[in-house]
């Protein structure tokens, strides 16, 4: 922690630099250094990943898709066709009428699929916080460097003022000056 955090912490947040929160303390720190704070959070997120999570984030999305959904009535309405009308007709039907194994099937692809899902959603969920965490971050950031601005500003202006308050002072001991001068003169 260097000199000019603590003027930071002070002057902006009105507390010390110990008594500020950690994401307070890293904006202070950022302004301090006048650095960027601003980072691809889904990207660094994305790096961190095993193997296991990027494939879970695939099967869930690709479970949650018009595709799955679409290959999945293709096959359900194969297997009933197959199995009601076709081997019958045969008499070699595996899985008739009231389709136990077809529903084995379906039962152990919503045991795998579920804690999959939620995996992604959990993951998902945890890149979303990172994500509205970073955000707080930069728009504190963003806030103080608009109020330093407006200080800056305001002192201008002051500034400004007073520079305009002098000179009408000379300005007007000037007129007066002039004004003594030509009674004198008449």
């Amino acid at each position: 922690m260097n000199q000019k955090e603590n003027e930071i912490s002070e002057r902006l947040f009105r507390k010390k630099y110990e008594q500020l929160g950690e994401r307070e303390k890293k904006v202070a720190q950022h302004l301090a250094e006048r650095t960027h704070i601003s980072r691809n959070v889904g990207k660094d997120y994305s790096e961190q990943m095993t193997f296991g999570q990027r494939m879970a984030d695939k099967v869930a999305t690709f479970g949650g898709s018009w595709v799955f959904i679409s290959i999945f009535g293709v096959v359900m309405v194969t297997w009933v066709f197959l199995n009601s009308f076709v081997l019958i007709k045969l008499d070699k039907s595996f899985d008739p009428y009231p389709y136990i194994l077809l529903n084995l099937f379906l039962s152990m692809l919503a045991a795998i699929q579920a804690p999959i899902i939620l995996m992604s959603q959990n993951r998902q969920a945890s890149k979303d916080r990172l994500s509205a965490e970073h955000d707080y971050e930069v728009n504190l950031k963003a806030e103080l460097e608009i109020m330093t601005l407006h200080e800056k500003m305001d002192l201008l202006r002051e500034k400004q003022w007073n520079e305009l308050i002098s000179i009408q002072q000379e300005q007007l001991r000037l007129l007066s000056q002039l004004i003594e001068d030509l009674k004198k003169n008449k």
